[in-house]
Formats: structure tokens, C-alpha cells, sequence
């Protein structure tokens, strides 16, 4: 299937053909075409649905229980976080890292998901 920015894109305010730019917000990559002339912007409809997905799944609180297995605990993740963090495109490693951050606080690190480096995009 083709990519909506695939194909050439003038700005509706100069009729000049805009670039693509990349933009960053709360670590997530969202695709956009500016205009060099006016710098006019266009973001891609499937990264803002999927950013608005990311911002509702990020407000919500999931209460998960502490269970006993063997010698250690263990915490379930939701399969609504699974699931998002699979529509990502991202292989999800069966090892994670666990980081004790601060008194009452842990971290779960899949990999680099959700982690980009400010660089101009492709």
C-alpha cells in the first residue's frame, strides 16, 4: 500500500511543494511535511491517530497485582500496553530490564521502544 507521502505535497497557503521533517514529542516520532517557503505544516494522519492512542494508554493508571512465583515476584502488564507496544512494528524482547529507581519505583525497559534520537528523518 502506498504512503500518502509518498507523492508530492504543495502547500494550500504558496503552492510550493513541502519537505518532509520529522518531529519529536513525549519520544514519539511523528512524520510531517513543511513548507520551506511559509513553514506551514502537514502531520501524517496514521502518527497522530497513533499518538493519540499513546497519550490515552500514558494517562491511564492499571492497578496489577504482586504474585509469588518460585523464589521471586512477579507483575502482570496489561494486554492493552502488550498490544500497543506490538502495533509499534517493534520486536518486544523476551528479556527486559528492570531498574530500581527511586523508594516505591520501578522501570521496565523493552529494548529502545519509545526511545529516538533527535535526527532529521528520512
Amino acid at each position: 500500500m502506498k504512503d500518502i507521502f509518498d507523492n508530492p505535497i504543495l502547500c494550500s497557503k504558496c503552492n510550493v511543494k513541502m519537505k518532509p521533517v520529522g518531529l519529536i514529542k513525549n519520544g514519539f516520532k511523528i512524520r510531517a511535511m513543511q513548507c520551506p517557503k511559509c513553514g506551514e505544516k502537514i502531520f501524517h494522519p496514521i502518527d497522530i491517530e497513533k499518538f493519540k492512542k499513546y497519550s490515552n494508554l500514558k494517562q491511564k493508571n492499571f492497578h496489577v497485582k504482586l504474585r509469588m512465583v518460585g523464589n521471586s515476584y512477579a507483575v502482570s502488564i496489561p494486554k492493552e500496553i502488550v498490544n500497543f507496544m506490538n502495533q509499534q512494528e517493534k520486536v518486544m524482547n523476551e528479556l527486559v530490564n528492570l531498574c530500581f529507581e527511586d523508594i516505591g519505583r520501578l522501570s521496565l525497559n523493552f529494548g529502545n521502544i519509545g526511545r529516538f534520537k533527535k535526527t532529521k528523518f528520512d
